[in-house]
């Protein structure tokens, strides 16, 4: 029978992770979809230290204000709309207060900063090639907070640039942590805001970029994993696609995350994973009727599964699901 479907070989790397390495994921939303299905599986992760982004020197610049260290200072916010915001970071970080934003702020910038420097993996999603430019800096901002449209230029970035980029602020990272190993992906997320052109040519300047920044580093250093052609080829179906019709729905984003599991991580950690998926759906699971013997059997069970991987592997923290368990009482 004919395939119903156009399957995606992903070539196998050299670079692999395990359940003792540590990972920065830094880009767009799908990095933030990757990374928290890491950390609920107990990788160690820090996801997006300055809130999501999307453009490349965006991303460039995050890395670089982490490698130095450097607080940000109340000189860099802004007030608009009631709230104070960063030019550098997604709103998440914005307040009604200058003080509770600048330290929001650097109170990610002192832990990221840290992290970066002993990690091993660095995960980078590219999420478009389009830039806004402030005009009164001529800054390329991460996120431009509702500001009129008047106050940037927008233009796309070409290959080059993006390249540049990237090659420089990973030369700078590597200087300060010599064995971190990249990962660069392409968001599988449609920029339809840009026109359905727009946002083809973009993708395909992120992937330009990202194939020459592979092949100029070598895959001991830098390697790449085919998000957006998983999406745009294996899933080619809307309904793959939440009803935005641009992201990809929970479906396809667990099918891609079970294959970029697949393909990073080694056996052991693939097994020991699944063995916590097991869990952590027990410890979600809420019950109808917590009262009957059969849950009290369940939370039984549980316990001694929790109790079982902390002994197999203490460098991992089972102790809120081992609490959970153990006081017998559903979580409200």
């Amino acid at each position: 029978m004919t395939p119903l479907h156009t399957p995606v070989v992903i070539p196998e790397t050299h670079l692999k992770t395990d359940y003792r390495k540590r990972h920065v994921l830094i880009g767009s939303c799908f990095t933030e979809n990757i990374g928290t299905r890491m950390e609920n599986l107990k990788f160690s992760t820090d996801i997006n230290p300055f809130g999501i982004l999307f453009n490349p020197l965006s991303i460039c610049n995050c890395i670089q204000r982490l490698i130095s260290g450097e607080e940000f200072s109340a000189a860099e916010l802004f007030h608009h709309g009631g709230l104070w915001h960063s030019y550098q970071h997604h709103g998440r970080f914005s307040s009604v207060s200058q003080e509770t934003t600048l330290q929001n702020i650097n109170t990610r910038i002192t832990s990221g900063a840290s992290y970066i420097r002993e990690a091993d993996f660095l995960v980078l999603t590219l999420g478009t090639a389009w830039v806004y430019e402030l005009k009164e800096t001529g800054r390329i901002v991460a996120n431009c907070h509702k500001v009129p449209s008047s106050a940037f230029k927008r233009y796309r970035l070409s290959v080059g640039e993006t390249v540049d980029g990237l090659r420089g602020t990973l030369e700078q990272l590597w200087k300060v942590n010599p064995a971190i190993k990249t990962i660069i992906t392409v968001s599988p997320v449609r920029h339809m805001k840009d026109g359905a052109v727009e946002n083809q040519v973009s993708k395909a300047t992120l992937l330009l970029a990202a194939d020459a920044l592979v092949r100029g580093f070598g895959e001991e250093r830098c390697s790449y994993f085919p998000a957006y052609e998983l999406m745009m080829d294996e899933l080619r179906d809307y309904r793959f696609y939440a009803e935005d019709m641009v992201h990809p729905s929970p479906v396809a984003a667990e099918l891609i995350w079970e294959k970029f599991r697949d393909w990073l991580a080694d056996k052991e950690s693939r097994d020991l994973s699944q063995q916590i998926s097991s869990l952590m759906l027990a410890f979600h699971h809420r019950p109808l009727n917590p009262e009957i013997p059969e849950y009290q059997l369940f939370l039984s069970n549980s316990l001694q599964k929790a109790l079982e991987l902390s002994k197999r592997h203490p460098f991992l923290d089972f102790s809120a699901e081992i609490e959970y368990f153990s006081n017998k009482k559903p979580i409200t």
